[in-house]
């Protein structure tokens, strides 16, 4: 009898352990509420309760610029972003894997920009594309793939190891969204109301694309990949001071340069993801949103295009539908021509959403009366978003909060 006595009591304790580890882990991990809210972006998508037809996969290019809320709205297309902060090839595939194991989309769109990237890059956005998803193998083969020099898998397994010392740095967030993160996103968009144009603007130099020769404009190139892919510096809480155990200053690689082919990392991982949609029968699409920076060199266009050339794939080159969907970097832009704002976002949608409907044949779901409500609910946080962010811009002349 004592001997069930003690082993209860040790089941006990080490349950309570357990439980006391878990609790610290979730207080110390970041919860993305207030300066970086990309972090979130992985895991809202596992509160979705409907399927849909078209998945974005990519970086900023995709989760900024394209409005998964008007392509229902317009067109009755139901779809999502699972894009993060430099989201690389590899991490698109996983994206795309990890989606898979709950829904087969009829068509897959992907954003062709980090094929430039050819190596891992930082662990700040390994950490915001991975740390909110579930685990799975999908998962470990993810962060098998993305680690850079000093990550370890074990620090992904059990985050208090990589964010004990934020136990210092709490913030009433870290009590708010203890149990829940903050929901930022509009089925994976990310939205800004606000307008920055290109000519009040030095982040990027729109001169390569709009041929023009002001000088106001014009920006040196160098380090402008650093503006659009690193704006945030250390991840939120990481651990500074432990030298040797973890490289999180590992440098961005510079923007490739005219003629330099795409490594073989990123290829190889493209076509992972066109086998996976071959295999599933999904249409896939790749696409060049129209940023003005990182550059998007004549190089890097021919190759994308002779890839889809070659695997009988569209590419949709959006430098190249300056007119037709009416982009205006005065106007479409919030932060002078790196991302577009809504009125952008909506344009470049309206475009897309004609091409998968007429060329594609994606559905219009406005008659499903069970998806017309699960949206209505969307469309209500999308309005009260919109509204928050124009009160902001009329208190503070800035948006704040999002």
């Amino acid at each position: 009898m004592n001997q069930w006595k003690k082993a209860a009591a040790a089941i006990l304790s080490a349950g309570t352990i357990l439980i006391l580890f878990l609790a610290l882990q979730r207080l110390v991990e970041p919860k993305y509420a207030e300066d970086i809210l990309e972090g979130n972006f992985t895991s809202e998508y596992y509160d979705e309760t409907t399927s849909h037809d078209v998945l974005f996969i990519g970086d900023c290019e995709v989760y900024e610029n394209f409005d998964p809320i008007y392509l229902w709205k317009h067109f009755g297309i139901t779809s999502y972003i699972r894009g993060n902060a430099q989201q690389l090839a590899w991490h698109s595939y996983f994206m795309l894997e990890d989606t898979l194991r709950y829904e087969t989309p009829k068509a897959v769109i992907y954003n062709v920009q980090a094929l430039t990237h050819a190596e891992p890059q930082r662990e700040e956005y390994n950490r915001m594309a991975l740390d909110g998803m579930k685990w799975s193998k999908t998962k470990i083969d993810a962060i098998q793939a993305s680690m850079c020099n000093g990550e370890h898998m074990l620090d992904y397994v059990f985050p208090l190891l990589r964010y004990h010392q934020r136990i210092l740095d709490l913030s009433k967030s870290d009590l708010t969204y203890y149990w829940k993160a903050r929901k930022v996103t509009h089925n994976g968009y990310y939205m800004r109301i606000d307008v920055l144009p290109v000519s009040e603007s030095d982040t990027a130099d729109p001169t390569w694309l709009l041929g023009t020769s002001d000088a106001e404009l014009a920006q040196e190139e160098e380090g402008s990949d650093d503006i659009i892919d690193d704006p945030w510096g250390d991840i939120e809480g990481a651990d500074e001071e432990e030298e040797g155990r973890y490289d999180t200053n590992v440098p961005v690689i510079d923007d490739p340069k005219e003629g330099e082919p795409f490594g073989s990392y990123p290829l190889a991982y493209l076509d992972k993801i066109r086998t996976l949609c071959e295999e599933k029968g999904i249409q896939l699409i790749l696409i060049k949103a129209p940023s003005l920076a990182p550059q998007w060199y004549p190089s890097d266009n021919e190759q994308v295009t002779a890839y889809a050339a070659k695997h009988h794939l569209p590419y949709l080159n959006f430098y190249e539908l300056l007119e037709e969907t009416g982009i205006d970097y005065e106007t479409d832009t919030y932060d002078g021509g790196l991302h577009m704002n809504l009125s952008g976002a909506d344009k470049l949608s309206a475009y897309l959403g004609q091409v998968l409907a007429g060329q594609y044949g994606i559905p219009d779901h406005r008659n499903d009366s069970e998806l017309a409500a699960a949206y209505e609910k969307k469309i209500s946080f999308y309005e009260e978003m919109k509204k928050a962010q124009q009160e902001e811009l009329d208190r503070y002349g800035e948006i704040k909060n999002y």
